[in-house]
């Protein structure tokens, strides 16, 4: 596996951002939107994260390489881009009600930072109603992490 910075189409990489964002206007609105990093496996991707003004602003890795290292391999050279850009603290917003996605950041370090509440209605652009594990998709969790 390598890890790239990514200036093609990002089109190319949409089934990989439609993974992590459920709302197609918000997704549209910035996807354009600040640097991304590529995993690959060969010539395929197999994940990427967009970083936004030292926001990480959507992350998603094929459930196939999920569980092998692909995520945190992102997040560390997404730090060491942010550092580069002498960034202090990267963010990170994720659904309430994802628990896995909780226990990933957590476990890179990243901590509660302020949960809004409402984030994911149908006023914003997301369909209703979506579950997570039995949980109703409503309010989204800020987290950060000390990068210095």
């Amino acid at each position: 596996m390598t890890i790239e910075d990514y200036a093609g189409d990002r089109g190319r990489l949409r089934a990989l951002f439609e993974r992590a964002e459920d709302s197609t206007q918000a997704l549209n609105a910035y996807i354009d939107a600040g640097r991304v990093l590529v995993a690959w496996e060969g010539d395929e991707p197999i994940g990427h994260l967009q970083l936004v003004d030292g926001e990480i602003k959507n992350m998603a890795v094929l459930d196939s390489h999920q569980r092998r290292g692909v995520g945190g391999a992102l997040v560390r050279a997404a730090i060491e881009r942010a550092q580069a850009e002498d960034r202090s603290r990267l963010v990170v917003a994720t659904a309430a009600a994802d628990i896995g996605n909780l226990r990933f950041y957590q476990r890179l370090g990243f901590r509660m930072r302020s949960v809004e509440r409402d984030a994911f209605t149908p006023a914003t652009g997301y369909p209703e109603p979506i579950d997570i594990d039995g949980i109703p998709l409503r309010d989204r969790v800020w987290l950060d992490r000390s990068i210095a």
